[in-house]
């Protein structure tokens, strides 16, 4: 299992096709959510309010909510210790929803600076090394960000375009 660094939360719902929902979340990474395994995984069946959301019609009703998806259809009462009752929307952990979630790795792509970098390196001829001494950064660095291990500050990302390639960068915002 993956490690994770802090607490994906969602913070957006990117699509959702019949049981699968397309989400972005709060370490950048777009993540797939495969109900049809959920549901099997978690036992959905069940449990009556689980079982509602397995209904195509109640499942498109889905809603980012406090960074999780919820179902606002979908009621469940809460019963404190001191008898105060609340009735809530039907929600899921979120560190549930990523541990069972794929990477979109189409829209993943769509990010991937060190990929860029890395093509551009090996078009100019040059070794990590080299484009390392001329940008003012590190190889280990350099392999960090072709690999997608670091993240990489907008004014190194120029260092390494302008100094290290002789290139002009040019971001774009569709």
């Amino acid at each position: 299992m993956r490690r994770i660094r802090s607490i994906p939360r969602i913070i957006r719902i990117n699509k959702t096709t019949a049981f699968k929902i397309f989400c972005a979340f709060n370490n950048g990474e777009h993540r797939i959510i495969d109900f049809t395994k959920l549901f099997d995984k978690l036992n959905f069946r069940r449990d009556e309010m689980r079982r509602k959301i397995m209904d195509p019609k109640i499942f498109k009703t889905v809603e980012l909510s406090d960074n999780t998806l919820s179902w606002p259809s979908v009621r469940k009462t809460i019963v404190l210790r001191s008898g105060k009752t609340f009735n809530v929307a039907f929600d899921l952990d979120p560190i549930v929803l990523y541990e069972n979630s794929e990477p979109d790795v189409k829209r993943n792509e769509r990010y991937k600076i060190g990929r860029l970098i890395k093509e551009e390196r090996e078009k100019a001829g040059i070794t990590q090394q080299e484009l390392a001494i001329k940008s003012g950064t590190t190889r280990n660095y350099i392999s960090r960000i072709e690999n997608n291990k670091s993240d990489i500050e907008l004014r190194t990302l120029r260092k390494i375009i302008e100094l290290g390639f002789g290139k002009e960068l040019e971001l774009a915002v569709k």
